[in-house]
């Protein structure tokens, strides 16, 4: 589950709502295709059959003050992860996108973050990485009225990384049973 914020139509205001990672689309007939489809490509996310949906009726913001990626070792089979966040440790959002899925006994309300090229500072890393959203763009993010592709498409681009920051961390990270400031505490060496 993570936390994030939406705004429903008939709201007067965005609300904060737990949502299940993997978007399970209204159409599909199993929970399951929710475990392949954590990220939306912001390239395909306003027409791919899975995402279109909620691209323009149901997105969100997924606050966070930080991620991780892992990055190929060359000549060794194990990766070395990282946390990637802001320079001044503030927190952000990433864009989300939400679904409500009824054919099962219980509703399930879900999400997917969307992805975009790497910025200088992830490509190292990865060649994609979460779109984070300038704070003065989440209000058009949000609004429940756009439904239109175009302008939503222009705020799907790689966040500036003169803002970012990243450091190795331990693989302690890599058991997900392991919680605490030990998942970010840079790696000795």
């Amino acid at each position: 589950m993570v936390l994030a914020v939406r705004h429903p139509p008939q709201a007067a205001r965005p609300e904060f709502v737990n949502l299940r990672w993997g978007l399970i689309p209204h159409w599909a007939d199993d929970p399951k295709i929710g475990y392949s489809l954590i990220n939306a490509r912001a390239e395909t996310a306003a027409t791919k059959p899975a995402f279109r949906t909620a691209f323009r009726q149901n997105r969100c913001l997924i606050p966070a003050d930080g991620f991780y990626e892992w990055q190929n070792v060359e000549g060794s089979k194990q990766k070395k992860p990282y946390h990637i966040g802001l320079k001044d440790g503030s927190p952000f959002a990433f864009a989300g996108l939400a679904a409500h899925w009824t054919k099962g006994e219980t509703p399930i309300d879900s999400c997917t973050i969307i992805t975009t090229d790497a910025n200088e500072l992830m490509r190292p890393l990865h060649d994609r990485m979460p779109v984070i959203l300038n704070p003065g763009d989440f209000d058009k993010w949000l609004d429940p009225t756009q439904h239109e592709p175009e302008p939503l498409q222009a705020l799907l681009r790689p966040f500036s990384s003169e803002k970012m920051k990243a450091f190795a961390i331990s693989t302690y990270v890599n058991n997900p049973r392991n919680q605490g400031p030990a998942c970010v505490a840079p790696s000795e060496g």
